[in-house]
C-alpha cells in the first residue's frame, strides 16, 4: 500500500503562510487575554494557557487543554474566538481525532473563513478517506486568498485518494511552480506516475525529492515500491530499511502527519519486499512490527488490515486467515476432504517470476445444511478453462468445505505476492452480514446463538491480501444466487447483533483506507443488494457469459466486462444487470492482442 500515493502512507504536510499567520495572529490574543482577565488569570495565560494552546510543538493533550480552558473562559468573539478553536483543531489532529478536527475547523470557519482552516478541516476530510468533501474545502480555500502550493499539494492528495491521477499530477506541477524545493510534491507526483504505469518518470521525481531533503524517510519508502514493481528486491530492502531507520530517528512532527503512519508504512513495504524475495522470517518480523504499532488514519489501518492478513500466510500455513478487524475465530469441525480439480503445485520463491499471472477459481453447490446450487461447479470449470487457455496458472476447487477453502484461498494468496495479475473467481452462495461480505462454504450450518461469520470466508479479507500496488486484481463474484438463507441469517443474527441483507454489499475496500495502485476491478453478477440466478441450463446466466467472452483476445477487460452485462440482462430480460467498480489505472487484457 503506497502511503503517500493514497490513504495508506500519507505523507508530511509542511505548514502553509495562513498557518504562520494564525501563530502570530495568537501572539496578539495571548495580549488581549492579559488585558482583559484579573492578575491572577494574567499570570496563568502568560505561562500556561496562551502559550500551551497556540504553540505548534505543544503536546496534544495540553494543547486540547490549554484551548478549552480558554474556550471555557468566554471572553472572546469572532475572529479571536476562530483562531483558539482552530488550533484546538490542530490538537486533536495531532491525536488523530478527525471527526473532532473538523467540529473545531468548522466552527472556527463558522466565526471567520481563512485559508488555514479551510487547509486543516479538508486534511481532516481527506485523512478519513472523503477525499470530495477534502477537495470542496481545498476549493474553498484556494478560493480565500492568493494560489498556495501548500493547498494544491493538499489537493493532489484528495484527487489521487479518488484514483485521478492525471489531476492530480496536474495540481502537484501547481505546487513544485511554486515552491521547486518541496520534495513531497515531487514525491507524489512521482507516486501519481508511478500508479499510471510510469515507473522511469515515477523514479526520477522520487529520486529528486531525496536529493532535496535525504532526511525524509517518506520517499524512499515509495522507492522502495517502485523497485519491488521492477523486480529488484534487494534494492527495494534496501530503501525501506534507511526509511525506518530516519523513522525512528527522526519522528515526523508536522501537525498534518498522523502519528506512526510513516513507520507503519515502512515495515509494510519491506515486508512486502522480503515476502516477494521468499524471505519470510524476515516478513513476519516486519509484520509483527506493523501490527505492534497505534495506527490513528485510515492508510495506516488499511496497511495493518494487509499485515495481519499476510503475517497469517507467511506464519503457519494450516491456520485460518483472520478477519481485518482482530476479533477471535472458532475452529470448526473438519468435514472430509472436498472435491478439488486442476490445482495447480505450489511456486517456489526461485520458480516465481515477474509477470505472472494466476487464478483462484471456486465453485460451490453441493450444500450440506442449505439449498444445493446444480451451477457452480460447472461455471468454475468452465471459468478455469478459459483462463487456463490464454496462459493463467489456475488454482481450482469445487464444493469446498471451510477447511479446504481456508487452505486453497490462503495458498493462493501467498503465491499471488509474487504475480503480476491476480484473478479471482467464486460461484456459489454468498451472503451480506453487517455490511460485509462473505463467500460460503458446502458444509456451514447456521444456527441460532452460533457465531454464523466465523464458518464462513470474509471478502474484505481476500481483498486485503491482494492490497498491494504493485499487482492488478480482478476479482469476480457470481455468488448470492437465490439467496437461501435469509431465514439463517435473520435467526443467527438475533443473538449478535447481526443483520443480514439480500444480496451482497457494495464493497468497502476500493473506499477509505485502500490503495491498490496498480488497480483493481470488482465484478458482481448482479447489482448489489440484488440477488443472482443461479440459471436453469448447465451454467449460470453471467458465468455462461463471463465464460464466452473472457478469452477474447485484444478485449479489454472493462468492455469485455459490457459485453457480459449486455448479454446476461439480454438473457435475464432484465432481471439481472451485473455491476463492477474499478481502480484500474489502464487498459488490461486478460488475453493478448
Amino acid at each position: 500500500m503506497n502511503p503517500w500515493a493514497s490513504p495508506s502512507n500519507k505523507q508530511a504536510l509542511l505548514l502553509s503562510h495562513e498557518t504562520i499567520a494564525m501563530r502570530r495572529l495568537l501572539v496578539a490574543l495571548c495580549l488581549l487575554i492579559v488585558a482583559q482577565w484579573s492578575a491572577p488569570a494574567v499570570a496563568q495565560a502568560r505561562n500556561q494557557l496562551g502559550p500551551l494552546c497556540t504553540t505548534e510543538t505543544t503536546p496534544a493533550d495540553k494543547m486540547v487543554d490549554a484551548c478549552t480552558k480558554i474556550i471555557a473562559l468566554k471572553v472572546f468573539k469572532g475572529e479571536q474566538l476562530a483562531t483558539v478553536f482552530f488550533w484546538r483543531a490542530v490538537g486533536w489532529n495531532k491525536k488523530g481525532d478527525y471527526a473532532k478536527v473538523i467540529a473545531d475547523a468548522t466552527e472556527a470557519i463558522r466565526l471567520q473563513p481563512s485559508q488555514a482552516v479551510y487547509n486543516l478541516r479538508g486534511s481532516a476530510y481527506y485523512d478519513k478517506g472523503d477525499y470530495d468533501i477534502a477537495i470542496a474545502d481545498f476549493d474553498d480555500a484556494l478560493k480565500l486568498g492568493q494560489p498556495s502550493g501548500i493547498i494544491f499539494h493538499n489537493r493532489g492528495n484528495a484527487w489521487r485518494g479518488k484514483h485521478d491521477y492525471a489531476k492530480a499530477i496536474a495540481d502537484y506541477d501547481m505546487s513544485i511552480k511554486a515552491d521547486p524545493k518541496s520534495a513531497f510534491s515531487f514525491q507524489n507526483r512521482g507516486i501519481s506516475k508511478q500508479a499510471l504505469g510510469d515507473l522511469d518518470g515515477a523514479l526520477a521525481d522520487i529520486n529528486q525529492a531525496i536529493r532535496l531533503d535525504p532526511s525524509l524517510p517518506q520517499p524512499l519508502i515509495n522507492r522502495t515500491a517502485i523497485w519491488r514493481a521492477k523486480g529488484d528486491l534487494d534494492r527495494a530492502i534496501a530503501d525501506g530499511s534507511e526509511a525506518i531507520r530516519l523513522a525512528k530517528e527522526k519522528p515526523p512532527v508536522n501537525i498534518m502527519t498522523p502519528a506512526n503512519s510513516v513507520l507503519i508504512s515502512g515495515y509494510t513495504h519491506r515486508a512486502l519486499a522480503y515476502e516477494a524475495k521468499g524471505d519470510y522470517a524476515s516478513a513476519r518480523e516486519d509484520y509483527k512490527a506493523t501490527l505492534a504499532i497505534v495506527a490513528s488514519d485510515a492508510g495506516s489501518k488499511a496497511n495493518q488490515a494487509t499485515a495481519r492478513v499476510r503475517l497469517s500466510l507467511v506464519t503457519d500455513a494450516s491456520a485460518p486467515i483472520p478477519r481485518d478487524a482482530p476479533s477471535p475465530t472458532t475452529q470448526p469441525t473438519t468435514t472430509p476432504a472436498p472435491q478439488q480439480t486442476g490445482a495447480a503445485p505450489a511456486l517456489s520463491p526461485a520458480s516465481a517470476v515477474r509477470g505472472t499471472r494466476m487464478a483462484l477459481i471456486i465453485g460451490n453447490g453441493a450444500y450440506a445444511h442449505v439449498k444445493a446450487l446444480p451451477n457452480p461447479a460447472n461455471d468454475a470449470r468452465a471459468i478455469a478453462k478459459s483462463l487456463r487457455d490464454i496462459g493463467f496458472t489456475v488454482s481450482e476447487g469445487v464444493d469446498l468445505d471451510r477447511a479446504a477453502m481456508q487452505k486453497m484461498t490462503r495458498d493462493f494468496l501467498r503465491e499471488a505476492a509474487r504475480a503480476q495479475v491476480a484473478v479471482v473467481y467464486y460461484a456459489g452462495h454468498g451472503v451480506q452480514v453487517d455490511g460485509r461480505n462473505y463467500l460460503i462454504p458446502v458444509d456451514v450450518a447456521l444456527r441460532p446463538g452460533a457465531s454464523m461469520t466465523e464458518a464462513m470466508i470474509d471478502m474484505d479479507t481476500i481483498m486485503a491480501g491482494l492490497d498491494d500496488q504493485v499487482r492488478t486484481n480482478i476479482l469476480i463474484f457470481d455468488a448470492c444466487r437465490n439467496n437461501p438463507m435469509a431465514q439463517q441469517v435473520a435467526s443467527a443474527g438475533n443473538n449478535r447483533g447481526i443483520e443480514g441483507a439480500s444480496g451482497l454489499a457494495a464493497p468497502t475496500s476500493l473506499g477509505t483506507g485502500a490503495t491498490l495502485g496498480a488497480g483493481t476491478l470488482i465484478a458482481f453478477a448482479t447489482a448489489p443488494g440484488q440477488v443472482a440466478l443461479d440459471g436453469e441450463g448447465a451454467n449460470s446466466p453471467f458465468s455462461a457469459a463471463l465464460s464466452r467472452h473472457i478469452g477474447t483476445p485484444g478485449l479489454e477487460v472493462q468492455q469485455m466486462l459490457t459485453r457480459v452485462r449486455a448479454e446476461v440482462v439480454s438473457t435475464t430480460k432484465n432481471k439481472q444487470v451485473p455491476w463492477s467498480n474499478s481502480s484500474l489505472l489502464g487498459e488490461v487484457y486478460l488475453a493478448e492482442k
